[in-house]
């Protein structure tokens, strides 16, 4: 067993296990019937004889479980850094002894964490670069307009149209719609569909007969496929020149010039680009010095990351209206393999923290409240919301603390 856990047993006995039993009781018989009682009503004995003491064992233990894992807690002197471990040892009307595995931090031995003599990239930025950031731009600010009449469908117009589809003659499920907006090149729709749009005009009318590829669903992959499509309108899009006009609507006041414009997205992506060779540069900052430290993390702590990863994966999910189960049935992945994909990232995730949480120890970095305090300020207002609520969601001012000296610690493995 590593020197980081400790095993602690409690036992609950007496008048504290009677008050879990009776609780328990109180709360079963309210929603049990016993013949000759109303519900709620009847007697304790009765009731264990006709459930057995058995049946408020469960509840019982909930109502004891909390006070017992403090107790264990203090008794240990350990600060836990993962969900304990808890197993019902032996349990009867008498008496309940439970069996806490207590995980504390892993014992971290470092090696060299400054003077890493890791490369910093340095920025460029090519005239390619400019004018493909210049072309994203302007498709962003593109206006969508109906082509004139007699117009034909080309690459990258917008098709309006009617569809629907039949395999083996039966009508496509889910194969039909009626004024759907196309973007014909988006490769949204399955090979030779959009192509076979190009060159119809408005009220035309087509066949295409095409084949679902074989990376497609189970039931449908590699199969014929007819399509019935009409023409109801035909959209281009328009994009804006270069002048003054354009460089007002992206926030550019002082910019007259194209030349002026060009200076301001080098800047940018400048801007952008710094930001991410500062990542990379601190990303492998800490991977060398976390190679260079002796730790050996528990199987339990690296498992408790990633059910923290995987909780904040669903919570994304809910943001784009979707959960685990959608996730699952999209990708072909489950529980078990979207855990095994994780465990590499939570590995270096808790690596990177034991390595931080050291570096902090024996640098001897504080954060006083005050500082605290002026950084959960700035936050807030940096994230237009008050102290009050910024806090709430952070948990607390010392998470606020924790994070500083996290930053701190990075500070010094990078040298600066």
């Amino acid at each position: 067993m590593k020197k980081n856990v400790i095993v602690k047993e409690i036992k609950v006995e007496g008048k504290d296990w009677e008050k879990a039993l009776d609780a328990a009781f109180k709360k079963q018989n309210k929603e049990v019937k016993i013949d000759g009682f109303r519900k709620g009503a009847a007697p304790k004995d009765m009731f264990i004889k006709k459930f057995g003491i058995e049946s408020l064992f469960m509840d019982a233990v909930d109502n004891v479980a909390d006070a017992s894992y403090k107790k264990a807690l203090k008794e240990a002197d350990i600060t836990p850094v993962c969900e304990p471990k808890l197993d019902v040892k032996s349990i009867n009307e008498k008496e309940c002894v439970f069996e806490f595995t207590l995980i504390g931090a892993p014992e971290v031995t470092l090696g060299e964490y400054k003077n890493l003599k890791v490369k910093k990239e340095n920025v460029k930025v090519t005239k390619e670069e400019i004018n493909e950031e210049i072309k994203t731009l302007k498709e962003q600010f593109a206006e969508i307009k109906i082509k004139k009449d007699g117009s034909k469908i080309e690459i990258g117009d917008t098709a309006v149209i009617n569809f629907k589809g039949y395999v083996d003659g039966e009508e496509l499920e889910g194969g039909t719609g009626e004024n759907y907006p196309l973007e014909i090149g988006s490769n949204t729709f399955i090979p030779g569909f959009e192509e076979g749009l190009v060159g119809m005009k408005v009220d035309e009318e087509k066949e295409l007969n095409l084949t679902f590829p074989d990376n497609y669903t189970e039931d449908l992959k590699n199969k014929d496929v007819k399509f019935e499509v009409k023409i109801n309108e035909i959209k281009e899009k328009v994009v804006p020149d270069l002048n003054e006009d354009f460089y007002l609507d992206l926030g550019y006041e002082d910019v007259k010039t194209t030349e002026e414009f060009e200076k301001k997205v080098e800047e940018t992506i400048k801007e952008r680009k710094n930001a991410q060779i500062e990542d990379k540069y601190i990303e492998d900052c800490l991977a060398k010095a976390s190679d260079n430290m002796k730790v050996d993390i528990n199987e339990e702590i690296i498992d408790d990351e990633v059910h923290r990863m995987m909780h904040q994966f669903e919570e994304q999910l809910k943001m784009q209206g979707l959960n685990l189960e959608h996730y699952y049935q999209f990708t072909g992945m489950d529980h078990n393999k979207l855990h095994e994909q994780m465990e590499p990232e939570a590995t270096k995730r808790v690596k990177y923290r034991c390595l931080l949480e050291k570096v902090a120890e024996v640098e001897n970095i504080e954060i006083s409240d005050e500082d605290a305090d002026k950084k959960a300020d700035e936050m807030a207002s940096n994230y237009g919301i008050e102290k009050d609520e910024l806090l709430k969601a952070y948990g607390s001012l010392d998470i606020v603390k924790y994070d500083m000296k996290m930053h701190k610690a990075i500070e010094i493995i990078k040298g600066e």
